[in-house]
């Protein structure tokens, strides 16, 4: 559990953990050209494109989903050469923004994705727990009102430990039509 009084850092912006949602790919490149609107002082903020080779292709992903393959075991492989294109990737997107667990991993991640669900922008937690994600949370509803901004918790084993974003103390996923 965390500190209600916790600092942020370090925040990443991912797009494009699955190639084929380009909302977050489109995000992420308009922020690395002109980075001026999500700078704050004392905070570090990092727009990155996680999937490259899926953008490129526009597909969901080359050889294995991207935001299943943080876990111990994927995060534990050796990094040989036929490994898949996506579990290296996860080896070295815990080295820019982790390691995963450890004080030296950036404090925050948005991980920015579509749907063809009808869920608008919903926020996707995975923690219930965590003091610092729900008082953001709370604080971006209120900043978005009147506008819905529904909130999805998926505390699932499985899940919690194996996304793009878990690297993070304080993981969050938006999805967006």
């Amino acid at each position: 559990m965390s500190s209600p009084c916790t600092r942020v850092r370090r925040v990443g912006l991912f797009g494009g953990t699955h190639g084929n949602e380009l909302s977050g790919v489109l995000l992420v490149r308009h922020w690395q050209q002109d980075g001026a609107e999500i700078q704050r002082p004392g905070v570090e903020v990092k727009p990155f494109l996680t999937n490259p080779r899926a953008v490129e292709r526009c597909t969901r992903y080359i050889d294995c989903d991207l935001n299943r393959v943080f876990d111990p075991e994927s995060l534990g492989r050796p990094v040989v050469e036929d490994i898949p294109y996506e579990v290296r990737r996860a080896h070295e997107i815990n080295h820019i923004f982790g390691p995963k667990g450890s004080d030296d991993a950036y404090d925050l991640i948005f991980d920015l994705h579509n749907t063809t669900s009808n869920m608008g922008g919903t926020i996707i937690l995975e923690n219930s727990r965590d003091d610092f994600t729900i008082q953001m949370v709370h604080y971006i509803k209120n900043a978005l009102a009147p506008e819905p901004c529904p909130v999805l918790l998926i505390e699932h084993p499985s899940l919690k430990y194996a996304t793009t974003r878990s690297v993070a103390k304080h993981p969050v996923g938006k999805y967006q039509i």
